[in-house]
C-alpha cells in the first residue's frame, strides 16, 4: 500500500537499513581449475568494522553516514533530525508526508528515539516498521548486498577510510549502486 500510495504521489517514500563492512573482504565461492587455489592478501592489521547508516528512495535519492564501529540511537537520532527537516519542507511545499521503512533494531526503538516520534510526525515524517524477520521488504537490503557481492568482494583495503573512497581522508565519494541505469541523487553526511 505504502508502494502504491508513492507512486500516486501520495507520500515520500524512504528505506532505511544500516550495514557493515571490515577491511578484509570474505572470501566468495568460486571456482577455479584443478590444482590453483584462489588466494587473497590480508593486511597486517584487520581494522574495525565500517558502519553505514543507508536511506534509499527508490531511483530519486540515497542518503548515508558512515561511522567507524558501530551505530548508536544518538547517532541514528542525528540523521532523522536531518529528515524531519526534509520532510518539514515537503510538507509545507506539497502537503505530502515523509514514510521511513525500517526493521525493528535497538537503535530504532530506544527510549531515546521513542521521545522523538511525535515531534517527527508533527514536522511530517512517520516511521513504518517491517514485520520482524522480513529485511527482504527492504529494498535497501538489495544495494548493501550488491555491494559486498559485487563491489567489494575479493577486495583487501589499507585502512576503514580507504574502503569507502574517502581520498586525503576528507573528501567522501559516492558509493556504487545497483540503480539499474537511473541516475539517483547521492548526499552524504561527515563520517561521525
Amino acid at each position: 500500500m505504502l508502494g502504491l500510495a508513492a507512486a500516486a504521489g501520495e507520500i515520500e517514500l524512504k528505506y532505511l537499513d544500516k550495514s557493515g563492512f571490515c577491511m578484509w573482504s570474505p572470501v566468495s565461492y568460486t571456482y577455479f581449475p584443478r590444482g590453483q587455489q584462489k588466494r587473497l592478501e590480508q593486511t597486517r592489521r584487520r581494522g574495525q568494522r565500517l558502519s553505514i547508516l543507508g536511506l534509499i528512495q527508490p531511483l530519486i535519492s540515497f542518503t548515508y553516514s558512515l561511522v567507524i564501529g558501530s551505530f548508536t540511537s544518538e547517532s541514528y537520532t542525528k540523521m532523522m533530525e536531518q529528515q524531519a527537516q526534509l520532510a518539514s519542507r515537503h510538507l509545507a511545499a506539497t502537503g505530502c508526508i515523509t514514510v521511513v521503512v525500517q526493521d525493528n533494531g535497538p537503535i530504532h526503538t530506544s527510549s531515546v528515539v521513542q521521545q522523538r516520534w511525535s515531534e517527527w510526525e508533527n514536522k511530517g515524517l512517520y516511521i513504518f516498521f517491517l514485520p520482524k524477520y522480513c529485511s527482504e521488504m527492504n529494498p535497501i537490503e538489495l544495494e548493501w548486498q550488491h555491494l559486498k557481492a559485487d563491489e567489494l568482494t575479493g577486495q583487501m583495503f589499507d585502512d576503514e577510510l580507504y574502503q569507502v573512497g574517502l581520498n586525503n581522508h576528507t573528501k567522501l565519494q559516492p558509493l556504487p549502486l545497483a540503480t539499474n541505469g537511473k541516475k539517483l541523487t547521492l548526499e552524504s553526511t561527515a563520517v561521525v
